[in-house]
């Protein structure tokens, strides 16, 4: 017998104009951060946007936010509404779990990610940005099975070379299944190295993110971040996606 959220699911996306999971194959690469603020971009230029964590082992979308994720206001009707946070509807599996470490594997995977999309009631977004866990794991697997024909994967990637061969291995993989690639962006770089690798796959080649050292102490912060040149630097690369979609 089918699950019956699988039918619910795409029911709950049909208002979202473009699905962005932000992916890379290599953890500490600066996704979450970049999806993070990526959502908050998008929402001060006004667009009706959300974003969802889809990390169910090491939710951290709520600490770039500064925010305790189990004190929000959870509006269950026909569903789950997603709290608003600074314009950005927010889900996680932390609104549930805090920060209590929450280990999942196989089957488990399947079913929190199921649930959670098939509970939020996201409504009528432009972006719905979605901030995946490193690696190409049972999350990435469902969200290509069941969302495959919606998704603009959204590639990150250091120039070092470990990152370099694990996010070709994931453009294969996304090229190989005919899936949408929105672009690449390189982190944590002033070479602009992997322009040929977006040369080398046919693929759009965002822009370069310089490393910063004191990012780390301004995590949590919105204001800080909003005035930082990690922010300024973010804005410029966010054009190559909203014009796009303009």
């Amino acid at each position: 017998m089918s699950d019956p959220r699988l039918l619910v699911i795409p029911k709950r996306l049909m208002g979202v104009k473009h699905i962005i999971p932000v992916m890379s194959s290599k953890g500490g690469v600066g996704k979450t951060l970049i999806s993070t603020v990526l959502s908050l971009i998008s929402a001060d230029n006004g667009y009706r946007t959300g974003l969802l964590d889809l990390d169910f082992t090491n939710p951290s979308t709520h600490i770039v936010l500064g925010i305790e994720p189990d004190k929000l206001e959870i509006i269950e009707e026909k569903g789950v509404i997603p709290p608003t946070v600074y314009g950005v509807k927010y889900m996680s599996i932390a609104l549930y779990s805090g920060d209590n470490p929450l280990p999942l594997r196989g089957e488990a995977v399947s079913e929190a990610f199921r649930e959670i999309l098939a509970i939020t009631r996201w409504g009528d977004l432009d972006y719905l940005f979605i901030d995946t866990p490193p690696g190409i794991s049972d999350e990435h697997l469902e969200l290509l099975t069941y969302l495959g024909d919606r998704i603009e994967a959204l590639l990150v990637a250091t120039p070092s070379p470990l990152s370099i061969k694990s996010v070709e291995r994931l453009i294969e993989l996304l090229v190989e299944g005919k899936y949408r690639i929105n672009g690449l962006i390189e982190n944590m770089s002033d070479t602009r190295k992997l322009v040929s690798v977006s040369k080398k796959y046919n693929i759009r080649y965002l822009g370069n993110i310089p490393y910063y050292h004191d990012l780390d102490n301004i995590i949590g912060n919105i204001e800080k971040i909003k005035n930082s040149d990690f922010w300024k630097t973010m804005v410029a690369i966010s054009k190559n996606i909203f014009d796009k979609n303009s």
